[in-house]
């Protein structure tokens, strides 16, 4: 039986990107006063690059740096910062009124009577994380044991470092894990760490690459179709054999 189960955040725990990230990164380009809006279609191509603070980056040197901001700030990593800390207040707002993913709360209450530890691996804010843990209510909130979020580690998805904390975290091998994750990126940072990785695709991920998943399903799910505790055990077993 596994002994710990991990969650990405963003697409798994709550489908965040389209609705709350995006939304949060173009009201704070209003409120900064700059001349930009991340439509659904741009926003699924910089959401290849991990790290809100990184995606503006890459936003910004592909069309254009606000020079009057980056004066007004003292740089571009500061504007930046400024930015990404109005995004996370705003998207923190915004996620109280979004709904938690199928089946989520149902597999968080099934590991906590088996005894499995639980966790979150996670590239957004550690502020961000917090309010969506909310949605779940204190004693499924207090239940995860950790919450790796942000800038916890030098490099970020899909680069395992963040799961090679998990696992350390833990005091567990990677065979007594699994991860739920929904993107490529993901994916590849969870299977880095030798971790077997169950895979719930989102708004934006239906169509990536999950070749090294130890399965791929649209969502944990509610009844009648559902993804049970004992199917996470069969799929550890199956990829850890």
């Amino acid at each position: 039986m596994i002994k710990a189960l991990i969650f990405d955040c963003d697409g798994v725990l709550v489908d965040t990107e389209r609705d709350a990230h995006r939304v949060g990164f173009n009201r704070a380009f209003t409120e900064f006063g700059i001349d930009a809006e991340w439509s659904v279609e741009l926003y699924e191509r910089l959401l290849l690059t991990a790290g809100g603070k990184e995606r503006m980056t890459v936003y910004f040197n592909e069309f254009g740096w606000p020079d009057d901001q980056v004066a007004k700030f003292g740089g571009q990593q500061e504007l930046i910062l400024a930015l990404h800390k109005e995004k996370t207040r705003v998207t923190s707002e915004i996620v109280t009124e979004l709904p938690v993913r199928p089946g989520v709360l149902r597999i968080i209450d099934e590991a906590r009577a088996a005894g499995v530890r639980l966790g979150v691996c996670t590239t957004s804010n550690a502020k961000f994380i917090d309010a969506v843990l909310d949605l779940f209510g204190a004693e499924r909130k207090a239940a995860f044991e950790f919450v790796h979020a942000g800038d916890v580690v030098a490099k970020k998805k899909p680069d395992p470092e963040i799961y090679n904390l998990a696992l350390e975290t833990l005091g567990l091998p990677a065979s007594d894990c699994v991860v739920v994750e929904d993107s490529r990126n993901g994916l590849l940072a969870a299977t880095g760490a030798g971790i077997p990785t169950l895979i719930t695709t989102s708004t934006y991920t239906k169509e990536e690459d999950f070749s090294e998943a130890a399965r791929v399903v649209p969502e944990l799910g509610d009844d009648p179709a559902i993804i049970t505790l004992a199917d996470l055990n069969a799929l550890n077993e199956a990829a850890t054999a």
